[in-house]
């Protein structure tokens, strides 16, 4: 089981979501507490070392820290915005 923050600015883009979508990517998110990573990319280039999670239309980046069973929800956006 991982613990999950938010970057201030991810948590922002979250809340400002419908509630819907907040549902659909809220659902992500607990997979990812519990180690669901399936399907997940690593990205490449600037975002070396960051993670790509789909939920529908939006795209969930994240780091995760091996070591401290951390991960860091760096930004939640609609997939044209979020590279």
């Amino acid at each position: 089981m991982f613990n999950i923050a938010f970057e201030q600015e991810a948590q922002k883009e979250f809340l400002k979501l419908d509630k819907i979508s907040q549902q659909l990517i809220g659902n992500k998110i607990i997979d990812l507490q519990n180690g669901k990573f399936t399907s997940d990319k690593s990205l490449k280039g600037k975002h070396k070392g960051k993670f790509r999670k789909r939920a529908g239309n939006y795209r969930i980046i994240y780091l995760k820290e091996n070591n401290l069973l951390v991960i860091t929800i760096i930004r939640v956006a609609h997939r044209k915005e979020v590279y």
